[in-house]
């Protein structure tokens, strides 16, 4: 291209904010006038890194508000050690046609068992499709509704947890509830069920033992597990601890150690559908 050309379309693909586009301008002007390359192969060559650019601004702009504690991949997930996990239904969940299709997870079982490691790799599927999300933990969650609530800011934070694509909400049930946070959980689990926006839920508590977690009141407790279920995929881990195996290989523990994690209520099965109201 000329000179003047040139300039021009340096010159405008800084104002359109394409910038690296333009930083890779001259060299594939270079490759295109050295190949013959027509006009349409040019332009996506062009197009091609500044696209993939936005795209991962894209990406870390979604992870640096994710409130995500770290990076946890499938294909760091040892399913060999959790044999009771149906992998290919975790692979197919990794899709993220759940989101799409305004479907909710929940992961139960004993502590240590990866309920948070799949919880979190299914929220970097989310956050790398451009997806917002919200990671919390359920005492993270009570302590900045306090906050809020000094504040006088729970519309603020309401809409803070009921605008996300995803939301999950880790360790449910370690920590009970007062009326008034139960209440505010509750909301967001309607409005969220509403807007068929995906939440992702793990927890230890058996559905039955729910109504601990809402201030003692199993009807509310009810109330929002129907919702949660209504579209929803349930993931029940029987196993032991990937923390107490490390101990044992590291000799801290002497001899084999057999947990028993059975949970008095959890429903046994991977997926679970409740009636449509």
């Amino acid at each position: 291209m000329s000179a003047n050309y040139e300039q021009l379309a340096a010159d405008g693909l800084e104002q359109i904010g394409a910038p690296t586009a333009r930083g890779q301008l001259d060299q594939i002007a270079q490759q295109a006038a050295a190949a013959g390359w027509s006009y349409s192969h040019f332009l996506g060559r062009l197009l091609e890194p500044e696209l993939a650019a936005r795209r991962q601004r894209v990406i870390d702009i979604c992870l640096s508000f994710s409130g995500l504690p770290w990076k946890k991949r499938l294909s760091d997930f040892d399913f060999s050690f959790q044999p009771s996990i149906d992998r290919t239904l975790i692979e197919e969940l990794a899709t993220g046609r759940f989101m799409t299709e305004g479907r909710n997870i929940i992961f139960q079982g004993p502590p240590g068992v990866g309920k948070t490691h799949l919880a979190i790799a299914l929220g970097l599927v989310c956050s790398e499709a451009g997806q917002r999300l919200l990671f919390l933990t359920a005492l993270d969650l009570v302590r900045r509704m306090k906050l809020a609530f000094a504040q006088n800011r729970m519309p603020h934070f309401l809409k803070m947890l009921t605008t996300p694509k995803l939301l999950i909400v880790d360790e449910v049930g370690y920590l009970g509830l007062d009326t008034q946070q139960a209440s505010l959980l509750f909301q967001v689990i309607c409005v969220r069920y509403e807007k068929q926006l995906s939440t992702i839920i793990t927890s230890n508590k058996a559905f039955a033992d729910w109504g601990q977690v809402f201030a003692g009141d199993p009807i509310m407790a009810s109330a929002a597990l129907d919702r949660l279920l209504h579209r929803a995929t349930v993931i029940n881990i029987k196993g032991d601890s990937y923390r107490l195996r490390e101990k044992r290989l590291a000799g801290l523990f002497p001899g084999a150690i057999a947990l028993d994690h059975t949970q008095k209520g959890v429903i046994p099965t991977t997926k679970l559908r409740s009636p449509r109201r």
